[in-house]
């Protein structure tokens, strides 16, 4: 997938008005995910992503622990939104990452989150355009 149309994904699914909010909700949500995410897992999925967005992540992240919640919250306050627009947002740079990456990398990215992140992994949100 292509830089544009990732972040055009995530603007449509995600309700956003225009590329540049959309691309700096993906970006916010990259950062509170790299935070999460433990071990390696951040410099590989930031190999996938398209154009610079991967530079959002860390090469290595540090497995801070915090239930979805807290990461909505880490993530309105990243991107400026209310929290209820970070959720949207967020689910749709999750879905959108799940068409753009290897069904492996989606797997051991969701395998690294617990249970109550399901709603954020929802994939059915993105539309195709």
């Amino acid at each position: 997938m292509q830089y544009d149309t990732f972040i055009s994904t995530v603007r449509d699914s995600g309700e956003l008005p225009d590329q540049s909010a959309a691309d700096r909700a993906v970006r916010s949500t990259l950062r509170v995910l790299g935070s999460r995410l433990a071990g390696g897992m951040p410099g590989n999925l930031a190999s996938q992503l398209p154009g610079d967005l991967g530079e959002a992540l860390p090469a290595t992240g540090g497995g801070e622990r915090f239930d979805v919640d807290g990461f909505y919250d880490r993530v309105a306050d990243d991107e400026g939104v209310p929290r209820a627009d970070a959720r949207r947002h967020a689910r749709a740079t999750l879905a959108t990452i799940a068409v753009a990456v290897t069904d492996e990398e989606y797997a051991h990215l969701a395998a690294q989150l617990p249970g109550e992140y399901a709603d954020l992994l929802q994939t059915d949100l993105v539309r195709h355009r």
